[in-house]
Order: C-alpha cells, then sequence, then structure tokens
C-alpha cells in the first residue's frame, strides 16, 4: 500500500479544532501529552538549543507530518527524520514490523519520493510552529525549541545525485516551499501559523550506510556533506563494530536468545573497530577544516536471519532492535567514549524506554531517539514518561542542565563504563524477560464490534487507526432484493443487522503502510488493517486498491467494496438511494423501502443486501461526529487567534 500525504489545510484544521473541541490532538489524549518539566531539560546540538534531550528515530514515527506533531506532543524535541536515499520507489514487503517482544523489521528507508518526503517534512515544520504558537499543553517558551535532523543514505553516488543533491538543498532552504504551502491554506487556517517560521528545516545529517560500505566511502561521504552542503555530521555505526563472536556470546549464549541467527557475513563485510577509529580520527580533522561538527550514533539495527513467520518467507534478513540491541549499543558506546577520552559526541538509539532513558541522558549520550518502544501500547504517549524522572536526576545531582548533570555524574566516559557494567547484567534485558507475547483472545475481527480496546489506534505511527462513534443498534430485521428468473425483483428474509457497541474502529488507508504493528498488538484475531471499515481519500486512491474493500465518503455520498461488490449510498433530504450498480433501492427517512429497481444487466439469483447499506449509512453518519481524516475536510475553524 502506497501512502498517501494529506493536504497542510486537513491537518491543521483537524489539529486546532480537536485541541479546542477535545484536548486530544490526532487521537493522542491529553493526559498523554508532555506536561512540560520543573527542570531546564534543554541541550545544545550542533551550536542549536533543543529543549528536551529526546526523540523519535528515523524510521516509522517520522515519516509523515502527522507523525512529527504526534511526537512533539510526547516531548520529543529531536526529530530524526526517516531515512531518505536516491532509490524512492522501493518496494517494502508486507507485513514489516514485528514488536511482539523484542523489535524486528524488513523495512529500512523511506516509503514516499524524495518531493514527497520534502513536503512531508516541511509541513510537520510548519505544524511544530502552528502547535508551538496554540502550545495546547501550557509550556514556557524555553520548553519549545525543536531541531530536525536528517537521515540520509546509503553511497557516495546517491547522495550526490542531482535528485538527493537538490534535496539537501531545499532542506537548507526551504522558503519557496513554505511560501507555497502558506499560500495554499484559506485565510482563516493561515491565521494559526506564526509570522517568523525559520527557512532552514536542518543543519545536520546523520548518516546511514550499507552493511559492508567500506571505511573510504563513508569518508568521501562525509567529506562531500561538509564541503559541498555544510552539513554538520553524526555517522551511525553498526553493531557489527563489537565482532561476531561476542556478539554471538552476549545475545545467544549470556543474554538467552537462541533462537537468534546471526549473519556472519554482515560481520565479515561490515567496518572493523580500528577501522571506525581511524576513520572518525580523519574525519574530525575534516571537520575542523570546514568549520563542521562531527558526532558518532550508537546504534543502527543489527542485521540477522529471518526467522520468524510474521514476514513474508522471501525476506532472508530482518533487523533486530529493542532490548537486545539496547546492550549491543551501549557497549559499543562505552567502548568508544573510552578509545576517543570522551571526545567525540555520541547520540544513541537502541531499546530506549522510561526506565533506561534518564540514565542514557546522564551519561552524556544526547540526543536520545526512539522507536520500538513507541511501537507499544500508548504509542506516542508513552514518551513523556521518559523524562519524568529527569528532574528528580538533576536535583539528587545538585545539577541546573543536563551538561551540568553529565559533569557531576563523572562525565561521559566513566558514566558509560558504570552504565554498560550494569546493563550487561540486568536480567530485563535478557531473552527470559522479553519472549512473551501479547495476550490473545478467542475471537476474530469483523467489520464492526470488537473489544474497543483502543490498542490498535495507538500504537500506529500514522494514526491510520481511529475511532468512529455509533449508536447501540438493536436488531433490524433485513429483506434483501434478489433478481428472479423473469428479470423481474422479489425481496427475501435475510437475517439481522445490529451493532453491540458504541464505539466503531476504523482505518484510513492512505496513511496505512500494512505494516501490521496493530495486528501484533490487537487482542483479536485479523488484523484490525485488514478486517475493520478502510477509508480512502479519493476515488484515485480508492481506485488503485482495488483488491481491497474499503470506502470512499463526501458529504451525501458514501461508495465502497464490501466483499468485493461495489455499492453506493447517496443521501438526500427526503430519500436515501442505494445499489451496486446492478439493483437500486429508494429508502424513505423512516427506513422503509420505497421502491426497487433492477438497472443494468442482471443475472437470475443476483442479489443486493440490505445489510451492506446498514453498515455503509452507519460509518457514513458516525463519521462526520468527530474530527478524523476523513472529515478533515469540512472541519469548522475558528479565525480569531490562538491562545498562547
Amino acid at each position: 500500500m502506497h501512502l498517501i500525504p494529506q493536504p497542510l489545510s486537513h491537518l491543521l484544521a483537524r489539529l486546532v479544532h480537536e485541541s479546542a473541541q477535545r484536548g486530544a490532538i490526532y487521537d493522542l489524549p491529553r493526559h498523554r501529552m508532555y506536561p512540560g518539566s520543573t527542570a531546564d531539560l534543554s541541550v545544545s546540538l550542533h551550536g542549536r538549543r533543543a529543549a528536551s534531550p529526546i526523540g523519535p528515530a528515523a524510521g516509522p514515527h517520522t515519516q509523515l507530518a502527522q507523525n512529527l506533531i504526534l511526537a512533539w506532543l510526547g516531548g520529543a524535541r529531536v526529530m530524526e527524520l526517516k531515512t531518505v536515499q536516491v532509490n524512492d520507489t522501493l518496494n517494502i514487503p508486507r507485513p514489516c514490523i514485528d514488536v511482539e517482544n523484542v523489535g524486528y523489521n524488513v523495512e529500512w528507508s523511506q516509503e514516499l519520493r524524495l518531493h514527497e518526503s520534502l513536503a512531508e517534512y516541511a509541513k510537520g515544520w510548519l505544524l511544530i510552529h502552528a502547535i508551538q504558537k496554540l502550545n495546547p499543553q501550557g509550556l514556557r517558551k524555553d520548553e519549545l525549541d525543536t531541531l530536525f535532523d536528517i537521515s540520509v543514505g546509503y553511497s557516495l553516488d546517491g547522495i550526490k545525485s542531482p535528485q538527493v543533491a537538490a534535496w539537501l538543498d531545499e532542506m537548507r532552504d526551504a522558503s519557496l516551499l513554505l511560501d507555497k504551502l502558506r499560500a495554499e491554506l484559506p485565510r482563516e487556517l493561515r491565521a494559526h501559523l506564526p509570522d517568523d517560521i525559520p527557512a532552514e528545516l536542518s543543519g545536520c545529517v546523520t548518516l546511514s550506510t550499507f552493511h559492508g560500505c567500506p571505511p573510504g566511502e563513508i569518508e568521501r561521504i562525509v567529506e562531500h556533506l561538509f564541503s559541498r552542503h555544510q552539513y554538520h555530521v553524526v555517522v551511525k555505526l553498526n553493531p557489527t563494530l563489537l565482532g561476531f563472536a561476542q556478539v554471538e556470546e552476549l545475545l545467544c549464549q549470556k543474554l538467552g536468545y537462541k533462537d537468534l541467527r546471526l549473519s556472519r557475513q554482515a560481520f565479515d563485510s561490515d567496518l572493523t573497530w580500528d577501522d571506525a577509529l581511524q576513520l572518525v580520527s580523519r574525519l574530525r580533522t575534516a571537520a575542523q577544516r570546514a568549520g563542521c561538527r562531527l558526532g558518532v550514533k550508537f546504534s543502527n539495527t543489527l542485521v540477522v536471519k529471518n526467522h520468524k513467520p510474521f514476514f513474508p518467507a522471501s525476506e532472508e534478513l530482518m533487523y533486530l532492535s529493542g532490548q537486545p540491541l539496547h546492550v549491543l549499543a551501549t557497549l559499543l558506546a562505552a567502548r568508544f567514549a573510552e578509545a576517543t577520552a570522551g571526545q567525540v559526541p555520541i547520540s544513541f538509539s537502541g531499546g530506549i524506554d522510561q526506565k533506561n532513558c534518564a540514565e542514557v541522558v546522564a551519561c552524556g549520550l544526547l540526543p536520545v531517539t526512539v522507536c520500538t518502544d513507541l511501537l507499544r501500547p500508548g504509542g506516542y504517549g508513552r514518551m513523556a514518561r521518559y523524562l519524568e524522572s529527569m528532574p528528580d536526576k538533576l536535583a539528587q545531582a545538585g545539577a541546573a542542565t543536563i551538561a551540568d548533570l553529565v559533569e557531576k555524574s563523572g562525565g561521559m566516559v566513566n558514566c558509560l563504563t558504570d552504565y554498560a557494567a550494569r546493563v550487561v547484567a540486568d536480567p530485563r534485558y535478557s531473552a527470559a524477560k522479553n519472549s512473551g507475547s501479547p495476550r490473545r483472545v478467542k475471537s476474530t475481527l469483523a467489520l464492526f464490534d470488537c473489544l474497543s480496546c483502543d490498542k490498535c489506534i495507538a500504537v500506529c505511527p500514522n494514526d491510520a487507526n481511529f475511532a468512529i462513534s455509533t449508536p447501540k443498534i438493536d436488531p433490524i430485521p433485513l429483506l434483501d432484493w434478489v433478481v428472479s428468473g423473469d428479470g423481474s425483483l422479489r425481496s427475501e428474509r435475510a437475517g439481522e443487522f445490529s451493532l453491540r457497541e458504541t464505539v466503531q474502529i476504523a482505518n484510513f488507508a492512505d496513511a496505512c503502510n500494512e505494516c501490521g504493528n496493530c495486528d501484533i498488538f490487537c487482542p483479536e484475531w485479523g488484523g484490525p488493517y485488514k478486517l475493520k471499515p478502510r477509508f480512502f481519500s479519493s476515488l484515485e486512491s480508492y481506485a488503485t486498491a482495488h483488491h481491497q474493500d474499503g470506502f470512499v465518503v463526501t458529504p451525501g455520498r458514501i461508495v465502497g467494496r464490501i466483499d468485493g461488490v461495489e455499492h453506493s449510498v447517496h443521501i438526500e433530504p427526503e430519500r436515501t438511494v442505494f445499489g451496486d450498480g446492478i439493483i437500486t433501492v429508494t429508502i424513505g427517512p423512516d427506513g422503509s423501502i420505497r421502491d426497487a429497481q433492477v438497472i443494468g444487466s442482471a443475472p437470475a439469483g443476483h442479489r443486493l443486501k440490505l445489510w451492506n447499506y446498514h453498515a455503509m449509512r452507519t460509518l457514513y453518519d458516525g463519521l462526520w461526529q468527530q474530527s478524523n481524516f476523513v472529515s478533515a475536510a469540512t472541519l469548522p475553524v475558528c479565525i480569531s487567534e490562538p491562545a498562547t
């Protein structure tokens, strides 16, 4: 499924309307948003200020504009944007993310075209400034500063290509694009944007390279980014630097992940420890010469062989993240800090959660980014918990800032040495603590009436799953209309339509990349993204998904496929017309059938199911009752100035 970004006007209308009407924004409840801190949690990165030291890692949480807002509401102030590359027509296998316990994925680059990624990051930048102006959490002004960090790969030729070079230039000066996006907004929405939004989206690149990329190639890429684009650069390094024997001993023996099958080829072809140290030493000189800053990041995911039936059998390899990666990344960071006397800035990603984030920050690893934990129940709302313990940690050390905390804690090298020793011995990173599965019940999802636990809404990075309010409907006897042998119509009794729940789960197909994460955490079987009502933003995107059931809704009309059959409902003040292109029925305001006609070539036995009418009409009525991707185009937005 190809992601289809939504217009800035729809996203901004939802943001403003939802905040005013119910406090939640993009389905993130207010009580899950970052409430602010009594302490100064800001950090300086490449000479710029970020109001907190955390953010989402390059991945599913930083691909679409709404994702960036959700992360910001959770407390993120450093957004590592999803990795882009010259090959922007990838065919990502589905499903592609499995965080049943630890994390695995087979998704490694952007799913949008380069121009779409650029537009999404520009929209995200505008929306973040809009929400800073709106300030629904009532944060202090010094808690708003936000940085974007570009993630780019994977080869020198690709990065030097005209399309990627132009993309990097526009990220450095997006004034034309930002002006264009502003101009597309109606006046009442434009009023919610500040006047002084910076045109530079980012001044830093985190470089991701393929396993097996030669040191000389990495060096030339970084020097090119310094000299051609004047970007500060962070080089993301791989867990393979620890060597095959140590990784196997740690993961498979000491931590007990005996089902893991390492790829020896990934280790044999990847950067060695000595190569990495020499590379960084040379690049420090190059950075100084170019007037840029250099850092490293621990760590990338670990390549392992695919042993999970969740992914397509065609995928031989997958990428490990989560708890076991935290051990590897911490050991690497400690070893590197000692080897470089703590003189090279280190950022960190790998198994971050609310229990270890403050510890990592106190070691001076900045920023700290997260992916796997945000894919678990609670989603973006989990992030605010990462920052909760930091004020106490500062107070206990008698520190006023995070930089002061690191110094009072003994400095990066000492802190990391101590922390790494504790992590390796901590049983919570072992397989025994991370081998369970989310609980399932003995029921299968259907179009309507699930447990309505809402887990699938929070775990979707793209806000693709959402709730629709519906009435509880007592059983309605149904009459289907059937074509007789002589071409006439007859009615037949055909069961009942009823709803037992007042909340139905739906899916916005254009924001769903079928990653499978909602299926992992749904307590019922079948997968919400497969079996719940799917809505498309346009007839065009609906037509491209011709193999899927789903609906397109506009005021007064809903069209869609149910069990592969096309249906339409036209709603008028005094009547509703329902049909499938062969049979049409006219329904009065009281629900009675006024007329039934055969309008096409009709084989004997063809049946128009009235259950489908009630399903479509119920969905139509429920969609307009609250803000969502479908109703966004019709939301009323006040022109008055937002509160600050």
